[in-house]
């Protein structure tokens, strides 16, 4: 007999894409997530008595279904001018037919038609993005505000005039013909790399990582790749993630606590996975006029991976490679990072006075890696008291139990 807590598993596996399929069916985000909800009610009653269906996706996407069709009944029964019939034709032509309970790869391809469906031209780019995320990802409202460094109730008002305007516009929930797919591809590509940043680094939950939302991040790129091979961002999207997530066994200890890049044991990355992001790399590369940022940090994340120990990392190259990166995709998270490359070449000491100017232009305040790197470069200049206050400050702006263990550690290793 299930008890909820299995019923609750499954549906976690299963909600994201459960989700994007009843979308596509009823064509509208909102019935479709009461729907969803609908079925997972439905499944809490009846799953303790029946036991678990054959196919639990297809069963929860079918309840939806009909569960949509109720509500769209009760609306349009509510409007009062239409004889039953007429419902009925206005009710069938919403809602597309059951899915098939024995045939699952359909369904599992749903997911990336939907992403591809809601990268929508029409919409602006960062509301392609987050609504992807919030409908299609499953991930949270505040995750995704994290995402754009904004507030929680701006990113709110964000989704919900994203949803009103696919609405209004008349966007057609359908996969775009093949000719159609290139300009929508930008959008595509931020949505699957912050699926796998949500899996490498998640924004809530007590775990370091996520590897299945990794591993679905990778599995989507892979489609992705079939469907567009000449495209050199599709290869380099897809080298970055296999070279982050080979390095997924190493990045924490016994205990579940993460650890810094020089402190990970090298031997648990999965170097197979490595060589085949490299391959990848050189790909991205191929054409010197095509190369994009995706390329760029795969490039990165490749001398990272492939380097021997921390101390034998190609730093000059890598700086570089930040360089051409911020020529190509500038933004302050970029700078950050180029800063910190940077001096690992030429000391912490000019590093700092780049870090502070970037810091008094107020673009990352709030960003709790500004003063975690703040608080490295004085601790490498000697400036321990400097360092523990700048320490304080990035513990207090974390926002998971994680990473404020990780800089307390460092905190506690001054002295």
């Amino acid at each position: 007999m299930l008890d909820s807590a299995a019923i609750e598993a499954v549906y976690r596996g299963e909600a994201d894409r459960v989700l994007a399929t009843l979308i596509r069916l009823v064509g509208d985000f909102d019935l479709a997530e009461e729907g969803a909800q609908d079925a997972f009610a439905a499944a809490l009653e009846r799953w303790p008595q029946s036991g678990l269906p054959d196919n639990p996706r297809a069963w929860l996407v079918n309840t939806g279904r009909h569960k949509a069709i109720d509500r769209l009944r009760r609306r349009i029964a509510l409007r009062g001018k239409l004889k039953q019939v007429a419902i009925e034709s206005e009710i069938e032509g919403q809602v597309g037919p059951p899915v098939d309970e024995n045939t699952r790869g359909e369904i599992d391809d749903d997911r990336l038609r939907l992403i591809f469906t809601c990268c929508h031209p029409a919409l602006a780019m960062e509301a392609r993005v987050a609504l992807t995320l919030r409908v299609v990802c499953g991930l949270p409202t505040p995750a995704i505000a994290r995402v754009f460094l904004v507030a929680e109730a701006t990113m709110a008002q964000r989704l919900v005039r994203a949803k009103t305007k696919i609405r209004e516009a008349g966007i057609p929930y359908a996969v775009p013909p093949r000719e159609m797919l290139a300009e929508r591809l930008a959008g595509v590509l931020a949505v699957v790399y912050l699926v796998f940043t949500e899996g490498y680094a998640p924004s809530a939950g007590a775990g370091a990582t996520r590897p299945e939302l990794c591993a679905e991040a990778i599995r989507l790129a892979r489609l992705i790749k079939q469907l567009l091979p000449e495209e050199p961002e599709v290869s380099g999207l897809l080298a970055l993630m296999l070279l982050h997530s080979a390095r997924l066994a190493g990045r924490t200890d016994s205990a579940g606590e993460l650890l810094l890049l020089e402190e990970q044991d090298r031997s648990l990355w999965d170097h197979a996975q490595i060589d085949e992001g490299a391959g990848l790399v050189a790909v991205a590369l191929s054409r010197p006029e095509a190369v994009g940022p995706y390329g760029v940090q795969a490039a990165i994340a490749a001398l990272h991976a492939q380097a021997p120990s921390f101390e034998g990392t190609d730093w000059r190259q890598i700086a570089g490679l930040y360089h051409v990166l911020l020529r190509l995709q500038p933004s302050p998270v970029v700078e950050l990072n180029a800063i910190a490359a940077q001096s690992m070449v030429s000391g912490p000491g000019q590093a700092l006075d780049l870090l502070d100017a970037l810091a008094a232009r107020g673009d990352l305040a709030g960003y709790y890696l500004l003063p975690a790197a703040r608080a490295d470069l004085l601790r490498r200049l000697g400036r321990t008291a400097e360092a523990r206050q700048a320490y304080g400050e990035a513990i207090g702006l974390a926002y998971r139990d994680l990473d404020r263990r990780l800089l307390e550690r460092r905190l506690r290793q001054l002295g």
